[in-house]
């Protein structure tokens, strides 16, 4: 009843604006960049309800549950992320005139092979963010309704993959937009309840817990995925129909699936990891491999998000929908500062967690720390009630991100890849969504912070390169720029396919390997630099970088060199399909 009650307004809207949008969608450019019409204000609280994703709304609070308090330089890395691009790449972007990422990677190096592989990249961002997003939706929806996961994963993929079908970008601001600012009353409202609800008592030892050893009170636990836990003493456990079972000291392989209650006083047992509040979970910095290197271990994540936000293809596709240059560097600071607020709160819930929740680090289910907040603080009507806010919220999280990352996984295949119309489009939204479905299924093992952590690290490794040195280096070549995505590409993969599938690795290497943004980034700068500088960039490179720097303002110069048919973003080993951004220099001139 609750999750009922909680998902189907929000589902319902969604899809009734993705309806009011149908009637705009005519071309391409309304598809993709709902016509370039979308203002500072609408836009960057749209941008806003995108890049508060599940990783935001629930993963960061789950985060300082189970690795401490140094888990909030997860936000301060995102929300850092668009200061750097407001700085370096918003306004350039918009002037390009492209609609994707490969788009502009074609028209500013006249090559359709580097587009290709940046919209292989995108798939890649795509899917990694994408499934924590359906997996943290089954997960939810099963912690406060008792549905099985795969109900919300399937409800979050058709609900995102029908608003955007009937109404593309148009549709998706409307919803993101409004969705930003109930995701921040749904979050304000019920931790400002629980501040006054839990007391003085439990407000101290939110700020100085003590380790998780005992439960509190009868305890029940719920296994969605298997897990092995370690019993230092031997400990009485009970059935949810009472009966009781003695559990030794050792190891002992809980399967998916099993509900134990464990009764009040009873030793908690480990799950090979330090307990929420214990030593060092105060302390200012990040070690989640606990491989002793917390200060490296802390810069990885703030590379990874930082450097990653200025790459991640839905967010800079938002950038294209603003009507000019400036209108996409006011929509970043704008932006900054809608993050900023609502990043003041995931700590409250993640230091309440610690104190109320700490067992659901047994079953590794923090994600779902806050909605299961009001439940212990109140199990009356008022918890219920703030439950329900709670998971709406937390479903307009999903489904805003959602959005915008199957919009640009979807561009990525029907304009990148292929030659697709506004009906291949449409098709594509829905055949991504399916793919994503199915990959979420099998994903209830994965944290939603890591997976969405290791999208901004591929983002960070290839387009955080590409973009950067596109926009500002003139003697970027299509060599190096291919050698860099690629180099990039392959670095941080391979790093996160060793750790799902390779072996455990001790100290540093763990931390390097798990987080490779402190040398993926840095091996993909240098390697487009030294590749370009041992080549010669196009004769007509620096007119292009004019048409991104000069404003929106004519420029003689450019406009010269553009009737003398310097086209800077032509080239005759360019396909015979003509890229957005080649067509819109032209418009310079007229």
């Amino acid at each position: 009843m609750i999750a009922a009650l909680a998902v189907a307004p929000v589902v319902l809207i969604t899809i009734l604006v993705g309806l009011r949008a149908v009637a705009a969608m005519r071309t391409t450019s309304d598809f993709l960049v709902a016509s370039r019409r979308v203002s500072p204000l609408l836009n960057s609280a749209a941008v806003s309800g995108e890049y508060l994703s599940a990783a935001s709304f629930l993963g960061v609070a789950g985060l300082v549950v189970k690795d401490g308090i140094g888990s909030l330089w997860y936000p301060v890395g995102f929300t850092a992320g668009y200061v750097a691009m407001l700085v370096l790449v918003a306004a350039p972007m918009r002037r390009s005139g492209a609609l994707t990422v490969p788009d502009f990677a074609e028209a500013r190096l006249a090559s359709p092979v580097l587009r290709r592989i940046a919209a292989v990249v995108v798939l890649v961002i795509g899917g990694l963010y994408l499934v924590p997003q359906f997996r943290t939706a089954g997960l939810v929806l099963g912690a406060v309704g008792g549905t099985p996961y795969w109900v919300g994963v399937v409800i979050a993929g058709v609900a995102a993959a029908t608003t955007l079908s009937l109404g593309g970008m148009r549709a998706a601001t409307y919803v993101q937009a409004f969705q930003f600012f109930l995701k921040l009353v749904l979050f304000l409202v019920p931790a400002a309840w629980l501040v006054f609800q839990v007391g003085p008592d439990v407000r101290a030892q939110a700020v100085d817990p003590k380790e998780f050893t005992h439960f509190s009170h009868d305890t029940t636990i719920e296994f969605r995925v298997g897990a092995t836990l370690e019993f230092r003493v031997p400990t009485e456990v009970r059935a949810p129909d009472g009966t009781t079972e003695l559990i030794p000291v050792g190891s002992k392989e809980i399967e998916a699936g099993r509900t134990i209650v464990f009764p009040a006083g009873a030793p908690a047992p480990s799950v090979g990891n330090e307990a929420p509040g214990g030593p060092g979970w105060d302390l200012p910095t990040l070690d989640p491999q606990n491989a002793g290197y917390p200060v490296l271990s802390t810069w990885a994540v703030l590379i990874a998000t930082m450097l990653g936000t200025m790459g991640l293809p839905h967010v800079l596709m938002r950038f294209h929908t603003s009507i000019d240059g400036r209108a996409a560097r006011k929509t970043a600071a704008l932006t900054v500062l809608l993050l900023s607020a609502f990043y003041l709160f995931p700590g409250i819930y993640g230091v309440l967690g610690t104190v109320l929740v700490p067992h659901l680090y047994l079953s590794d289910a923090t994600d779902t720390a806050v909605v299961a907040l009001p439940a212990v603080v109140d199990p009356g009507p008022a918890g219920a009630l703030f439950t329900v806010l709670l998971t709406a919220g937390a479903f307009a999280a999903f489904l805003a991100t959602s959005l915008g990352l199957l919009l640009a996984v979807a561009g990525a295949i029907s304009h990148d890849l292929l030659e697709g119309g506004l009906r291949q489009m449409r098709f594509t939204v829905l055949a991504a969504a399916a793919a994503v479905v199915l990959l979420a299924l099998p994903a209830v093992r994965l944290d939603a912070g890591v997976l969405v952590t290791w999208g901004f690290t591929v983002a960070a490794s290839t387009f955080c390169p590409l973009l950067v040195l596109g926009i500002w280096w003139p003697r970027l070549t299509t060599t190096g720029a291919i050698s860099g995505v690629v180099v990039g590409l392959t670095a941080s993969a391979g790093a996160i396919a060793t750790t799902l599938f390779g072996p455990a690795l001790p100290g540093w290497q763990a931390i390097l390997v798990a987080q490779p943004a402190p040398w993926s980034v840095p091996l993909a700068f240098a390697t487009m630099v030294l590749v370009s500088l041992r080549g010669r960039p196009p004769a007509w490179s620096r007119d292009a970088m004019l048409r991104l720097h000069l404003g929106e303002g004519r420029s003689p110069y450019l406009n010269q060199r553009l009737l003398q048919g310097r086209d800077p973003g032509h080239s005759s080993r360019t396909s015979g399909r003509s890229s957005t951004v080649r067509r819109m220099a032209r418009r310079f001139v007229r």
